[in-house]
This record gives structure tokens, sequence and C-alpha cells, in this order.
């Protein structure tokens, strides 16, 4: 079943908990660099980073349907990334390619799932 765009909607507000500043800060780090699947140069986690900072950076009513999926894909890819915590999950590289996605899982009043 497909989510309305007010469910992704939700979902992304509080489960893309970094701001825009942030994210380019942390894609800027060695360690965000390290992470993610990729057949080029940079990962797809890498390359979601920099598409979450622009959608961000959009009103509601400027987002595209290229952006809303992009959105679901994000919220899709915390839910499940987040269910697999690691024994040791600070300094991670399961907590790196969440920051990546726009989530940082230490920060406090996040709902995942």
């Amino acid at each position: 079943m497909k989510k309305s765009r007010d469910q992704i909607w939700d979902e992304w507000r509080n489960l893309v908990n970094m701001q825009p500043k942030e994210i380019e800060e942390w894609l800027q780090t060695e360690e965000s660099k390290s992470v993610g699947d990729s057949d080029t140069s940079e990962s797809t986690g890498h390359k979601s980073g920099k598409r979450i900072i622009e959608i961000k950076r959009k009103d509601k009513d400027e987002l595209s349907d290229e952006d809303w999926d992009h959105m679901a894909k994000v919220v899709g890819y915390i839910k499940r990334h987040a269910a697999q915590v690691p024994n040791t999950p600070k300094a991670s590289d399961w907590a790196y390619s969440l920051k990546n996605w726009g989530h940082d899982p230490f920060k406090p009043d996040v709902t995942v799932g």
C-alpha cells in the first residue's frame, strides 16, 4: 500500500532529524565518505544526503513528484536501517550510514517504527 503524502511528510519530519547545515558538514567528513555501497566514487547514501539537503530547503508546496519519491525512499531506509542496531552503535558504520541519510540516531526524541 502506497503512503499518502501527509504520511510521508510526517515521517520525514520525524526521522530526518538533521538540519541542512549539519548534513553538509557531516558529508565533508571521512567517516561519511567511508560507508555505503557504490559503483562510483560516491556512495548511494552520500548522494542521498545531498538530495536531502535540497529537499529540506524547499517549502512543502514546492516539492516535486521526484522529491516526494525520494522522501519516501529515505523514510523507508531510515526505518529499516535504524532497526538493525549493532552491539556498539557509537562510531560505527551503522551510525555513519544513518547520518548520510539525514538521521542522527543519537539525537533525543526520535521515534523509529
